[in-house]
């Protein structure tokens, strides 16, 4: 019989990347009103917990570095938030595998939020719906209701408001390319024109859609520019700036296809994963 101090658990936090990113206005209340499409990679963190009396966090991993284990850190405000909610007074002793880059469009503070509040509610006994957490996740970001569920759907509001997207992407091959540049998303989000080029209609091609911050990303990080020349140049089905950059996303239709796509890309030194979508 497994005693519950021997217990470890595990949850994956899927990257996340935007399909598209149409950009609204700013509210009143200084976010941006936006329309997304996200979806997710069969590529990401991991977590690891097992009980203790408090909670505490370990970080490893290649972008373990950037992370930072400091009390503002995703991971550790979702885990004393859930607390918090369901009056647990148990701790959790977290471990984290960053393998997502920092300040890279791909959500990875999200994603391991949204992944703490799932695996610590399997520890604690408290088997929480998906949606019961939602309440929680959308006070610690706007797209962590998204990773909650990391599943394909549309965003809206701050991108907290979910719908179902009618398309089924999972299994396509995804190349995401980083050129090891971390872009802050606020910087970004002020360099937008402001102009409101109309929303995403459900079901809409995906190669109609458009990232609208790529032009502010772009001017902040030229290099941005020459990863999404040279995804085109491989022939995908979809390329696109995934959030506010710099990591650029390709969608193949095989994984021949996608894997080419990468050996071509090799040469240039940037971070890149082969992956699919979830």
């Amino acid at each position: 019989m497994i005693r519950r101090h021997d217990t470890i658990l595990t949850e994956a936090a899927p990257a996340k990347v935007n399909l598209a990113l149409h950009l609204r206005h700013k509210r009143a209340d200084g976010y941006h009103a936006l329309e997304t499409v996200f979806a997710f990679t069969a590529f990401g963190d991991e977590l690891t917990a097992r009980p203790a009396d408090t909670i505490s966090l370990a970080l490893s991993g290649e972008f373990a570095g950037a992370a930072g284990p400091d009390a503002d850190n995703l991971v550790l405000r979702a885990a004393h938030a859930l607390a918090a909610a369901a009056g647990v007074t148990e701790g959790a002793e977290i471990a984290l595998d960053k393998r997502i880059p920092v300040a890279a469009g791909l959500g990875g503070g999200s994603a391991d939020a949204a992944a703490t509040l799932r695996l610590l509610s399997r520890l604690w006994g408290l088997d929480w719906s998906l949606e019961r957490l939602d309440a929680i996740a959308a006070t610690l970001g706007s797209d962590v209701p998204a990773c909650v569920h990391s599943r394909l759907c549309f965003g809206a509001g701050r991108g907290e408001v979910l719908a179902p997207w009618p398309d089924d992407l999972s299994g396509t091959p995804v190349l995401l390319v980083n050129p090891r540049v971390a872009v802050p998303t606020g910087p970004v989000f002020a360099g937008w024109d402001r102009v409101d080029h109309g929303g995403i209609a459900a079901g809409a091609p995906l190669a109609t859609l458009r990232n609208d911050m790529t032009a502010a990303a772009c001017a902040l990080a030229p290099v941005i520019g020459e990863v999404l020349a040279a995804l085109a140049a491989t022939g995908p089905m979809l390329s696109r700036m995934s959030g506010s950059g710099a990591t650029c996303l390709a969608l193949y239709h095989d994984n021949a296809a996608r894997d080419r796509a990468a050996a071509a890309i090799a040469p240039h030194g940037w971070w890149q994963v082969a992956t699919h979508l979830i």
